[in-house]
């Protein structure tokens, strides 16, 4: 999302992409005109040129779109009371009969994109939408719209919105985090974009503290990209809440990889989404959680962690901080520049908010 460095693109991926003109061009011309058939809206990612990833779980396929978004849209603070109800409002529903399913930023505009079903279940209708920098909301078209489309072989049936829980555009691959049916269920795919037919995830299996065992059927929930001195990795968060360094070397097809757990955050807990920034000096990494708040937690000397291996009580692992003014009501994060981050948080009423803060 500039997130994880945003949930969205890494900040370095993004600007050394922009920085290309060739590259960012082969991006938007290899996507053709038409109207791509999404039946499900749900994890977003940004890559240069203004191209949109979006996840389509019952789908199972990632759905890249053009969406000529490419230029600086303004600045100053971002806020939108109850955009829950203005959304429902504005697609003829309520808000007990819709939900937004991930929030994004783009980096080239600082503009912010919602995935939205309207409706519940499988057969839920998705919408895109675009928050801009004044707070107006509008739908983002799905006709006549330059789109390319890559499937998702083996998705998971039973848990089937695990089949695609996070996306993220690093350097030419779009990394696609979920579940398979494989023996070896958790999975992470690398998709070269352009996209191509062949597609082959990585296996991964972790240890998880809480419950003192290897697992390899517990999805990724949230990951960030992050660079230390010595490796690049990805940053995974599970649920109960291990939190997972993965090499970016070692994810190769059909590779079955161990990650290191690198922190134990706390177990009866969902992470919901996570940001990696720097400040005074040093790395940090902001974690929404379903039931432990939000959560500032130090990067720094994570690359050297020796990683968990035994069991775990509670906690362990890399120093971290709840910053207890957002309680459990923050469910999406990104950045929206380096010294802020926006939020969806639940206000007092229930209704949800989006806002700018700080980052911590």
């Amino acid at each position: 999302m500039l997130r994880k460095l945003t949930k969205t693109m890494f900040a370095f991926a993004a600007v050394t992409a922009m920085a290309s003109g060739v590259l960012a061009e082969d991006l938007t011309s290899s996507l053709k005109v038409g109207a791509p058939d999404i039946k499900s809206a749900g994890p977003l990612a940004f890559g240069p040129d203004g191209v949109l990833f979006v996840g389509d779980t019952q789908g199972a396929a990632i759905f890249a779109i053009a969406t000529g978004d490419t230029k600086p849209a303004g600045n100053g603070e971002l806020k939108v009371e109850a955009i829950d109800e203005k959304i429902a409002a504005m697609l003829g529903t309520t808000t007990k009969e819709m939900a937004i399913n991930d929030m994004i930023v783009n980096p080239a505009s600082g503009q912010v994109y919602l995935s939205v079903s309207r409706g519940t279940g499988p057969t839920a209708a998705p919408v895109i939408l675009r928050v801009d920098r004044n707070g107006k909301i509008s739908e983002v078209p799905l006709k006549d719209v330059k789109f390319a489309k890559a499937s998702i072989a083996n998705p998971a049936t039973r848990n089937r919105v695990d089949a695609i829980t996070d996306l993220a555009y690093i350097d030419g691959r779009v990394f696609v985090a979920g579940l398979s049916n494989e023996e070896f269920a958790s999975k992470l795919r690398s998709l070269p974009f352009p996209f191509s037919d062949k597609e082959q995830g990585t296996s991964i299996e972790i240890f998880h503290g809480a419950h003192g065992k290897f697992e390899t059927h517990s999805p990724i929930r949230t990951f960030a990209y992050f660079k230390s001195p010595s490796e690049e990795c990805l940053l995974a968060a599970y649920t109960c809440t291990p939190l997972v360094k993965i090499p970016l070397k070692d994810l190769a097809p059909g590779a079955h990889v161990k990650g290191t757990t690198v922190a134990e955050l706390g177990n009866r807990n969902k992470p919901l989404d996570m940001v990696v920034y720097e400040k005074g000096g040093k790395n940090y990494i902001l974690m929404a959680n379903n039931s432990r708040g939000l959560m500032k937690i130090t990067a720094d000397g994570i690359e050297k962690a020796q990683g968990i291996t035994s069991r775990i009580a509670d906690k362990a692992g890399q120093s971290y901080e709840t910053l207890d003014q957002f309680k459990n009501n923050v469910v999406q994060l990104d950045r929206l520049d380096k010294e802020h981050a926006v939020i969806l948080v639940r206000g007092e009423s229930g209704a949800l908010n989006l806002e700018t803060i700080p980052l911590p």
